[in-house]
């Protein structure tokens, strides 16, 4: 008897960069069921730090197309892909430029077309803003099926119409929590690698270096941070194109000393165990993954309420506004991290929907039901 082929859902990621986006579709990919379904990733040429062999390795593949900055081009390659493979279920992830694929995928039969909400946007970022805004109403004209991380990016994108006649899929941003879960001997080996004594208060950051993520702002907490506790340094994790910008920042504020730029990890779940304090001061998210991946450490959280009060999955997660100063957020970091006590709540994390080997199901049925 003839083995039963997985059904294979072509992932539209776009340029991969090795940001949140990512790693919630490798979440995904790695628990879910792969005898009965499989992913193609279809991203960008000018992609970077795609992990071609662990895609592989589960029977995965990736597919180059031209960055969708060629437009036509982009198109007429992504027909060619969706009809030589057949795809019955494509599933873009690129926000509002989704109306692109999902063209594409419909002028090459594809029956399923999804679009897939993972964030929002800010007044500060108006050039990109613009773009947002034209291509917001088109992004969804070509999907069968509206998916999205959270209520605020499922509102924004598809609007409270159709969110509010429960036409939008909340799939949540769902992490292997046991990867995790905090770990007094990671962390002491951690702080050791990184030279870091156990007593320094440990400010920790992931996220690349773009406006959204609004390090300009981070950076002036963490100077005031510092001004009141001397034993005190910043670590970020990541890259992009505002690096350089900020390190030239840290240097005018004499802060190099205490101000570690990590660069791209392959350690992220280690390095949350050497924080003591995870601070997110984005202009926009929808639900950030790195914010679910702090709290199932055990973190204090500071997250800026430009995001989606869904992120808050414990008590230990604060919000503050970005029209507070710098020297008002500093403060409320020192006070709330003055009567914090670190534990492993991961029994409590897992009954928010934000364990990954209980949310897989969902998403597994949805691509069952709709072959």
């Amino acid at each position: 008897m003839k083995k039963k082929e997985p059904i294979r859902v072509g992932h539209i990621i776009g340029k991969w960069l090795g940001g949140g986006v990512e790693s919630v579709v490798m979440n995904y990919y790695r628990h879910i069921d792969r005898s009965k379904i499989q992913f193609d990733f279809i991203c960008d040429s000018d992609s970077t730090n795609i992990p071609y062999e662990e895609i592989e390795k589960l029977g995965g593949r990736v597919i180059l197309v031209p960055p969708y900055q060629k437009v036509f081009k982009y198109i007429k390659e992504l027909k060619k892909v969706f009809k030589e493979n057949n795809y019955k279920i494509v599933h873009s992830h690129i926000n509002t430029l989704s109306v692109f694929p999902l063209y594409a995928a419909k002028k090459a039969g594809v029956k399923v077309r999804i679009v897939h909400s993972h964030s929002t946007t800010n007044k500060k970022e108006k050039k990109k803003n613009l773009m947002k805004q034209v291509l917001r109403p088109l992004s969804k004209i070509y999907a069968t099926d509206y998916f999205a991380c959270s209520e605020l990016a499922g509102r924004w994108l598809f609007g409270n119409k159709i969110y509010d006649e429960g036409k939008v899929f909340i799939l949540n941003n769902a992490i292997d929590v046991e990867n995790f879960a905090y770990n007094e001997k990671i962390r002491k080996e951690k702080r050791k690698e990184l030279k870091i004594k156990d007593s320094t208060l440990v400010i920790g950051h992931i996220g690349r270096f773009v406006a959204q993520k609004n390090h300009t702002f981070l950076i002036d907490i963490f100077n005031e941070v510092h001004k009141k506790n001397k034993d005190s340094i910043l670590l970020l994790v990541g890259q992009g194109p505002l690096m350089d910008e900020i390190k030239e920042k840290v240097n005018d504020l004499n802060l190099t000393k205490y101000v570690k730029f990590l660069g791209q990890r392959n350690d992220v779940n280690e390095l949350y165990q050497a924080f003591d304090v995870f601070v997110l001061p984005s202009l926009y998210e929808g639900l950030p993954v790195v914010g679910v991946e702090a709290q199932a450490s055990g973190l204090l959280c500071l997250l800026s309420d430009d995001m989606t009060k869904e992120t808050k999955i414990l008590d230990s997660t604060k919000f503050m506004s970005l029209n507070e100063s710098a020297n008002k957020w500093a403060n409320k970091l020192l006070k709330e991290y003055s009567k914090f006590e670190r534990k492993n709540k991961i029994e409590e994390f897992s009954k928010n929907g934000f364990n990954i080997r209980q949310e897989v199901k969902k998403i597994e049925n949805k691509y069952i039901k709709y072959k």
